[in-house]
């Protein structure tokens, strides 16, 4: 709430943009030309620090002291602390979550009440319900979205579809929901009223979502289930390696009901690993003690057990070559290549900041925005610049709500047209951004890369161009006097 923007006068629009060119450049050689999808096993990461350098040479030029850019850099640093905490507590809650059968008995109910001719749309449906109910897309990927992704799998739909279902979903209760950070955050920055914010929401958020829900139910349509996928084998082949019980899911339900009530997620998805760990003990003693390195269950072989679930690279071998992929987890070391990515952003958009590169040009947007449209467009593009140059939807949502609050004033425009543009241009497309702290944790959380989702998390696109569609026809667009 406090961000403010360096300014740097002597830095230009070109200088500005200097190092995000050649960020884009080699990011499009990494991953178009050289290395595709292993990108993100490191390359990426490289390049975002040789994006940093260049703005530091551009930063140097410009008078800015190496020491100044250092404090930023530790800044962004701190403000991301929590996600990395809470990326790491995932990686533990997914580890205790296979072993003890949770993730399991979810694929194998999920297999036997959906059937792929319905899958994505329910996908979407499912997480969107998860979501406005915790206020967090991050929670709800990282509970109903692992699971579904496992039985989409296992059905022989990709997993970029299936993705794109649960991110288009997650993302629609992350907007809506009143527990929702980003929409608590967007309505203070523009100085609406919560409901009045989300009121106001609903006119570009519900065609948005039905536009998406028409996408999967036709894409539904197409997908058959493969010829070599037989569901009753692999029901058979779960039911052989855990004891599926419907007790398993009290787990997910308090961890849930722990979001409903406020609790913070880091202290929720922790009190969730840690009874992950208990119900493992209690329902699956055998994998436990198989993971733990013995034939036997003892102290030994539960406690390292539990804890290799929690930490480590863990697999459940079943008879089903096909589930075995499903039923591994790498623990909270499985969370530390987007870990690292994430950091490496941090550096870019630290050095970024600190050259007063963000704030020109967000400058340089603003001044383009000579109409009612142009006001509105440049909001979006300012949403979109920042989730690439900044790495964070927070600082997204923050420095734009900021930058226009009085523009907006200025033409006599509610800011509920403000809030509603921050919503559906910068949180909802933070997750299309590789490098972005969202980006980066949903692909790492479903185990599915940015490229392979991006099509297809329709929802999240199509917000923005909502947005800017009713501005071009002025529908819904709110007087701040009336009548005028």
């Amino acid at each position: 709430m406090n961000t403010k923007l360096t300014s740097n006068k002597e830095l230009n629009i070109f200088e500005a943009l200097m190092p995000l060119v050649v960020l884009i450049a080699l990011l499009a050689i990494n991953v178009l030309g050289v290395y595709g999808d292993d990108a993100l096993s490191g390359s990426n990461q490289f390049v975002l620090l040789v994006g940093a350098a260049v703005a530091m040479v551009v930063g140097f030029y410009n008078k800015v002291s190496y020491e100044f850019m250092i404090e930023k850099v530790a800044d962004n640093f701190k403000s991301t602390a929590g996600a990395i905490l809470i990326l790491l507590m995932v990686g533990a809650l997914a580890g205790a979550w296979m072993i003890s059968g949770i993730i399991p008995s979810m694929i194998y109910y999920g297999l036997k009440v959906l059937n792929p001719s319905i899958f994505l749309p329910a996908c979407l449906i499912i997480c969107a319900i998860i979501s406005v109910a915790t206020g967090s897309s991050w929670t709800t990927a990282a509970t109903v979205g692992i699971a579904l992704i496992g039985i989409g799998d296992a059905m022989g739909i990709s997993k970029g579809m299936v993705a794109g279902a649960v991110i288009s979903g997650a993302y629609f209760g992350d907007k809506m929901s009143p527990l929702s950070d980003t929409t608590n955050l967007a309505s203070a920055m523009a100085g609406a009223k919560l409901f009045d914010h989300i009121k106001y929401m609903m006119f570009t958020t519900i065609p948005s979502v039905l536009v998406a829900l028409v996408v999967f139910i036709i894409l539904s349509f197409k997908q058959t289930p493969s010829s070599d996928i037989n569901t009753a084998e692999l029901l058979s082949s779960i039911e052989a390696s855990f004891n599926i019980t419907p007790l398993l899911f009290i787990v997910p339900l308090i961890v849930i009901i722990l979001i409903i009530k406020k609790t913070k997620p880091l202290i929720a998805l922790f009190a969730g690993t840690l009874l992950g760990g208990l119900f493992a003990l209690m329902f699956q003693p055998g994998i436990v003690s198989t993971v733990g390195g013995s034939e036997t269950l003892n102290f030994v072989s539960a406690y390292k057990g539990i804890m290799n679930a929690f930490t480590v690279d863990v697999a459940v071998e079943t008879s089903n070559t096909q589930l075995n992929d499903l039923f591994s987890s790498g623990g909270m070391s499985g969370m530390l290549g987007t870990i690292w990515l994430i950091m490496c952003a941090m550096v870019f958009g630290g050095v970024m900041e600190a050259i007063g590169a963000l704030q020109r040009i967000s400058q340089a947007l603003l001044s383009m925005a000579k109409s009612i449209f142009g006001l509105f467009a440049s909001t979006v593009a300012s949403c979109l610049a920042l989730n690439i140059t900044a790495s964070d939807q927070y600082l997204s949502l923050v420095v734009s709500g900021k930058m226009y609050k009085q523009a907006y004033e200025d033409r006599g425009l509610a800011p509920e047209n403000l809030s509603r543009t921050l919503e559906d241009s910068g949180t909802v497309t933070s997750v299309l951004i590789p490098w972005n702290t969202c980006g980066a944790y949903q692909s790492g959380v479903l185990g599915v890369s940015v490229s392979e989702y991006f099509v297809y998390a329709v929802f999240n696109y199509v917000s923005p161009i909502m947005t800017l569609i009713f501005a071009a026809f002025g529908i819904k667009i709110k007087q701040l006097v009336k009548g005028k």
